[in-house]
């Protein structure tokens, strides 16, 4: 396996708003492995705690909201951030704290969008009652919007189930607010993975070769927090997202091979570090 090799100046100051994975796979610790492996710095604001392995999450412990607001502002407005990416926000009250520490303390601050909704395994991780939370709140002040399938369909109310419906959906979700969408289609059947890059000025599609594994948790965890340390490392959103991609292609072709269920990637891994 490739080790993580970062360079020696770190650049790119990612705060992320997420919940913990006691597996390491995803969540917070797959945001943190990320962001070092790709040269940025990670801070992060727990919005949960799980008790989770590769065969699937167990119990939530939320994060008081106080507790998670004074985690953002005393990091805000200390160290400060690049770029912000939020996971798992998993109750209206979550969703309202962070939504308003960002319009405190971080007014301006690029933001990437990660909507969890359910884990590998199959446990909801987005209460019922929070889904117009996250649509009407989150949505408007991303600027990069990251939904898997499941995801996009319902925040945008449309059945997804071809390359034609991706495009469909994506639109959609502009029109919820979200400055730009990369949706992932990773779950349509074939051979190759579609993911759609949708902004107001137009449409980039992205596709790779399937990779037929059990190893993928932690995929989309990954690829939000490589996004978001590219955007803080000044890059565009378009080239942002190819490097993502590459990371977390070469993060699952090499995967340690973990666990009796859906396996976590090697983050260790890096590809393309520099801008």
């Amino acid at each position: 396996m490739t080790e993580c090799s970062t360079p020696s100046t770190m650049s790119g100051r990612v705060l992320i708003c997420a919940g913990s994975d006691s597996g390491g796979g995803a969540g917070i610790q797959a945001d943190i492995k990320a962001v070092t492996c790709l040269g940025g710095f990670a801070a992060t604001a727990i919005t949960a705690l799980t008790a989770q392995n590769t065969q699937g999450v167990t119990a939530i412990h939320e994060v008081p909201l106080d507790f998670l607001a004074e985690q953002m502002r005393v990091v805000l407005d200390d160290i400060g951030a690049d770029a912000i990416k939020t996971g798992m926000l998993h109750s209206p009250g979550v969703i309202e704290t962070v939504a308003r520490e960002l319009d405190e303390h971080a007014a301006g601050v690029p933001l990437v969008v990660d909507p969890v909704m359910v884990a590998k395994g199959g446990h909801k991780l987005l209460e019922d009652r929070a889904l117009s939370a996250l649509k009407s709140l989150m949505l408007p002040r991303a600027t990069v919007l990251t939904p898997n399938l499941p995801e996009a369909s319902l925040l945008s109310g449309r059945e997804i189930l071809t390359v034609d419906d991706m495009r469909g959906a994506g639109d959609a979700l502009l029109e919820l607010g979200a400055r730009s969408v990369l949706l992932k289609g990773g779950h349509l059947e074939g051979d190759e993975v579609v993911d759609i890059l949708f902004t107001h000025e137009g449409v980039t599609e992205f596709s790779s070769p399937r990779i037929v594994t059990r190893h993928t948790h932690g995929t989309g965890c990954t690829t939000a927090s490589a996004v978001a340390v590219g955007i803080a490392q000044g890059m565009a959103t378009e080239e942002a997202i190819r490097r993502a991609r590459a990371y977390v292609l070469a993060a699952i072709k090499t995967a340690p091979g973990y666990g009796g269920g859906h396996g976590p990637l090697n983050h260790a891994h890096t590809v393309w570090v520099g801008s």
